[in-house]
């Protein structure tokens, strides 16, 4: 390893990695000279069969208010429809295309996984996208310059769909239990766990420091 590597270990469906996602950017700002980074998506939902959003919709309607008062992140109106109006939702949230996408894009622009995640976040938990819909997309193609055609092939591809169940994978491995978790790897061997649940940005940046101190 060149230099230490963050790993953050998140899923697009997940609040509180949306509530995350500004501190995530400001670390990866303020770090960019002395940290390598990457993005993990974990799998959060992963039913065998579809599940209506309306079974999680009421633990939702009282989370999502605990994230915005904890990390001053707003949940937009297009996405709390859903929440509060199941019956009338056509939403199974699924977290395998939003995985497959974060791949794709990986391949583009390795260094700006941690600004497309939380791309992917906005349009979701702001926006109201469905991340289970390919057009859920097109809007971060256009911003990003990534060929339509090309990205959409390999969105429906199964070695796009294996890379993102190997991330699965790893992130089971370091035993991620919920997300956000952040980690810094040192070695091929040592990982250090730096944040685990929501976690201020000058308390994740002090423990950064101090990992890359004992170096």
């Amino acid at each position: 390893m060149n230099r230490p590597l963050l790993i953050y270990c998140y899923d697009a469906y997940c609040g509180w990695c949306y509530g995350f996602s500004d501190n995530m950017i400001a670390i990866a700002n303020r770090f960019q000279d002395h940290l390598d980074f990457e993005v993990l998506s974990g799998g959060m939902i992963l039913p065998e069969k579809p599940v209506h959003i309306k079974v999680a919709a009421s633990f939702i309607a009282k989370a999502y208010k605990q994230v915005e008062e904890t990390t001053g992140k707003v949940f937009g109106q297009d996405y709390l429809w859903h929440v509060f109006n199941p019956d009338d939702s056509d939403w199974y949230p699924h977290s395998e295309k939003p995985a497959i996408a974060l791949c794709i894009f990986k391949e583009y622009y390795p260094n700006r996984a941690i600004e497309f995640a939380a791309d992917l976040q906005y349009s979701l938990h702001y926006e109201g996208r469905d991340l289970t819909d390919n057009e859920a997309y097109r809007h971060l193609l256009e911003k990003y310059g990534i060929n339509e055609t090309a990205f959409y092939e390999k969105l429906s591809s199964e070695v796009y769909k294996e890379m993102a169940y190997y991330e699965f994978a790893l992130v089971k491995q370091l035993k991620v239990e919920g997300y956000p978790a952040v980690f810094i790897q040192t070695s091929e061997s040592s990982f250090h766990l730096i944040a685990s649940g929501f976690t201020e940005e000058e308390v994740l940046s002090n423990r950064i420091q101090k990992v890359l101190a004992a170096l």
